[in-house]
């Protein structure tokens, strides 16, 4: 893979990644069949891309190559990511865009309010980049996004998928005190590949960030996912299972890493099928009310229908 640097131009294109544009490709094997997905090209997708595009918003969607993208945008199901489209961290599996963002847009709440509702969407997903350079990481702005979609679609449930706030004081409280229907951290992967996949992030933080949810309000469904096929062991799976367990996670998902370019982290293998579905029995096994577990699955996939599967697991415990 070759990646262009231009110095001549008067505004050179900066590249996406530029802390990777150094290192040696990584190559990852060939796809196998199970992963293959078809091509964007319905009338549903060209209306959600319609009214993203109208609306000025960015989605996790396309800026992380979601390979769902397709099948969720035909059905009008679109996650708005928040507060630009440049992270402050470098996670060595992520696409979406690397740098120092900008400032906050203060009418982006209003906006993925507007989207929400010409959509129809009866369950929203919103997330955000990673926003080290805010005093509170972004809290208030989930704060100001949930309040604005809960005053113009009252009916909406909504899921949150929030990075981890670490070092930054109250955050985490602010947000849980809006009341999301799901708040969601995704682990990513297990304690023995941060280092190289997610080197700003804290495993055991993260776990008290989910834990620390429940503490506050019992009633929000947390949840949680990791992707494998970055070189865990499947031990390492069930440890990771049992740790999001312990902070009493709701929701489990697990789904295939896919490399982005070859100067992201590497596919080591690609899991089959047949282990995605074990995953899923011993997640069940291990008390998680929701589990979804196949090579697509993404944090947000299907996950109105989701939802639902989740209020009625909890309403069936409860009798």
């Amino acid at each position: 893979m070759v990646v262009v640097l231009d110095t001549v131009s008067a505004n050179p294109i900066r590249p996406r990644h530029p802390e990777k544009v150094n290192r040696p490709d990584a190559p990852s094997p060939p796809k196998p069949d199970w992963i293959r997905v078809r091509a964007p090209n319905t009338r549903g997708y060209a209306e959600t891309r319609r009214i993203v595009k109208e609306n000025g918003l960015v989605t996790v969607c396309e800026e992380a190559g979601c390979p769902n993208i397709g099948e969720c945008w035909d059905k009008k199901h679109a996650t708005f990511m928040i507060m630009g489209d440049t992270c402050t961290r470098a996670c060595a599996f992520c696409n979406v865009k690397t740098g120092m963002p900008g400032a906050l847009e203060a009418s982006e709440p209003e906006y993925v309010a507007e989207a929400t509702r010409k959509l129809g969407l009866a369950h929203v997903v919103v997330t955000s980049v990673d926003r080290d350079d805010l005093d509170d990481g972004g809290a208030e702005h989930f704060v100001q996004t949930i309040r604005a979609i809960r005053e113009r679609c009252p009916t909406t449930t909504i899921e949150i998928l929030t990075p981890d706030f670490l070092r930054k004081d109250g955050a985490l409280e602010k947000v849980v005190a809006a009341k999301p229907d799901v708040f969601n951290h995704n682990l990513e992967t297990v304690p023995s590949r941060y280092l190289t996949v997610r080197p700003g992030a804290r495993y055991f933080h993260s776990i008290r960030l989910l834990q620390r949810v429940k503490e506050i309000d019992p009633t929000i469904f947390t949840k949680s996912g990791i992707m494998v096929g970055l070189g865990e062991e499947r031990h390492e799976v069930l440890q990771v299972m049992d740790d999001l367990r312990s902070a009493d996670v709701d929701f489990l998902t697990i789904g295939q890493y896919l490399q982005p370019t070859r100067k992201h982290h590497a596919v080591i293998r690609y899991v089959t099928p047949e282990e995605f579905s074990g995953h899923e029995t011993v997640a069940y096994t291990k008390g998680f009310l929701m589990v979804s577990a196949s090579p697509l699955t993404r944090s947000s996939h299907h996950a109105g229908e989701d939802f639902a599967k989740l209020q009625a697991a909890r309403a069936k415990l409860s009798r």
